[in-house]
C-alpha cells in the first residue's frame, strides 16, 4: 500500500466519523420536524371548531342587531307620530283655549264692574297683625321668627 492509498483510507476513516456526528443532530431535527408538524394539526383541529363558533356568534348578533334596529326603527315612527299629534292638539286646541279663558276673564271683569267690586289682593292673618305693629316691634318678631 502506498502513501496515497493510506492518506484515501485515513480521509474515509474521517469522514465515516464526521458522518456519524452528523447523523445524531440529524435525527433530533428529524423528530422536532414531526412534533412541528403534529403541533400545526392539532392546532388546525382546534381552529376549526373555534372559527365555526364564532360564525354562529356573529351570526347572532347580526341577528340581534336587526331586531334591535327594527326596535329603533318602531320608536322613531312612533315618536314623530306622537310630535305630530302635538302638533295637532297645538293648532287645534290651544287657540280656542285661549280664546275661552280670555272670554272668562272678560267675563269676570264685566261682572265684577257690574257689580262694583275690584278685586283686591287679600291679606293674610299676618300681614295684617304685622301692619298693626309698630315698627320696633315688627322688627322684634322678624328677628325671633329667622332664630327659630
Amino acid at each position: 500500500m502506498g502513501i496515497g492509498d493510506i492518506a484515501g483510507l485515513i480521509a474515509a476513516i474521517v469522514f465515516a466519523i464526521l458522518a456519524g456526528f452528523m447523523i445524531y443532530p440529524l435525527i433530533k431535527l428529524g423528530k422536532m420536524f414531526d412534533q412541528i408538524a403534529q403541533t400545526v394539526k392539532q392546532t388546525g383541529d382546534h381552529a376549526v371548531p373555534a372559527l365555526d363558533e364564532s360564525v354562529k356568534t356573529v351570526t347572532q348578533v347580526n341577528k340581534s342587531l336587526s331586531d334591535i334596529n327594527q326596535i329603533s326603527d318602531s320608536a322613531q315612527y312612533t315618536a314623530r307620530n306622537v310630535g305630530a299629534l302635538t302638533d295637532l292638539y297645538a293648532s287645534l286646541l290651544s287657540k280656542p283655549v285661549i280664546k275661552l279663558a280670555s272670554s272668562m276673564y272678560a267675563a269676570k271683569k264685566t261682572f265684577q264692574s257690574f257689580f262694583g267690586k275690584t278685586s283686591q289682593p287679600r291679606h293674610t292673618a299676618n300681614s295684617v297683625k304685622s301692619s298693626a305693629m309698630p315698627a320696633h316691634a315688627s322688627k322684634t318678631a322678624k328677628a325671633s321668627k329667622e332664630q327659630a
